[in-house]
């Protein structure tokens, strides 16, 4: 699988978030240093995460107000149920890579 730029580890201070606009949409995360990806649309409607509101390692849907947990995917809070796709991030010299799912 395809790995591509995401941004500079400089261009997302910790708590921030930036959306990749790729076929799905990918949200990329800092949260106290480390870098995390996952689908960008909440899979309770269609609202995009990287437009949510961080607090540590949770997003919370500016829609609807169901959080994820940021690092696995998983769903803390309704109404919400199913989590979110994760992907890999891997930090090569000042950039962060996110490696995109096939087909892309």
């Amino acid at each position: 699988m395809p790995w591509i730029r995401a941004c500079s580890v400089e261009e997302l201070d910790d708590g921030d978030a930036l959306q990749l606009e790729t076929t799905p949409p990918i949200a990329v995360f800092n949260v106290e240093g480390e870098f995390f990806a996952l689908n960008d649309t909440c899979t309770h409607g269609q609202s995009s995460l990287a437009d949510g509101y961080v607090d540590g390692d949770q997003v919370e849907c500016a829609w609807h107000f169901a959080k994820f947990d940021i690092r696995t995917g998983a769903v803390l809070t309704p109404p919400a149920s199913i989590p979110l796709c994760t992907y890999k991030v891997r930090v090569e010299g000042p950039d962060v890579m996110v490696e995109m799912p096939d087909g892309d």
